[in-house]
């Protein structure tokens, strides 16, 4: 059966970085868009860009594009953009699977749920920067989010990132916990190989998973699995989609 699919980049991407992932979710029959969140274009201006901002950006386009039964889907920092669009698109949602995602707590923001050392590290790279954006390093990258590439992969990979605007990070979570309330499936995904997050009191396992009661549908890869492993992905979310 054909599903319907809306996909939500994490921080610094766009959705480019759904290109090898939709091409196979495509090539089974399904229709699939990918969005990019304000200030993440390659035009955006970042400076005062809110994550009301880009959780609005996302409810625009499912409801321009009329969609229905839709399987949204978000990754990493895209969890809280998922999260507080839920709410606005109940009825044209079928589920909302997190991979590799943030599961939003009310009051929580990305901020506060990361270890102290990317707190400290956030909070330095948005000062120095002309534009109120967080520029990831590109060792950062590669060590914590890409270590399943050759360096030279993951180093292109970087090249074409952004700068993610501060206040996406800072803000509360939009709609607070109102997703959970609504009735419709909640799902995660992990890859087993992310350490963007460091296992242990700020891991992404088993807190995050556990704040929607889902047990884990586990794939091959690092934090970013959507280049180094788009089948195993695309093969995961179809599999989430049918169910």
């Amino acid at each position: 059966m054909a599903e319907d699919f809306v996909l939500q980049h994490g921080a610094w991407h766009g959705g480019w970085a759904w290109q090898p992932v939709a091409a196979r979710l495509r090539a089974g029959g399904h229709r699939v868009s990918a969005v990019t969140s304000p200030g993440l274009g390659i035009d955006d201006d970042p400076r005062g860009v809110t994550l009301t901002d880009c959780v609005d950006a996302l409810v625009a386009h499912v409801e321009s594009t009329d969609r229905h039964d839709v399987t949204l889907v978000g990754h990493s920092w895209g969890g809280f953009v998922v999260a507080g669009a839920a709410p606005r698109l109940a009825g044209r949602l079928k589920r909302v699977v997190f991979w590799s995602a943030f599961v939003p707590e009310a009051g929580q923001s990305l901020f506060d749920e990361v270890p102290p050392d990317y707190q400290a590290l956030f909070a330095q790279l948005a000062a120095a920067s002309s534009d109120d954006t967080v520029t990831l390093p590109l060792e950062v990258f590669q060590g914590g989010f890409m270590g399943d590439a050759d360096p030279a992969v993951s180093a292109v990979v970087h090249s074409v990132l952004r700068g993610q605007p501060y206040a996406t990070f800072t803000d509360a979570p939009v709609e607070g916990n109102r997703y959970r309330e609504l009735g419709i499936p909640l799902d995660y995904v992990l890859s087993a190989e992310d350490v963007a997050l460091p296992p242990g009191e700020f891991g992404w396992v088993p807190r995050m998973p556990d704040r929607i009661g889902a047990t884990p549908v586990t794939v091959p890869g690092s934090h970013e699995s959507c280049f180094t492993r788009p089948t195993e992905l695309a093969d995961a979310l179809a599999g989430l989609a049918a169910g």
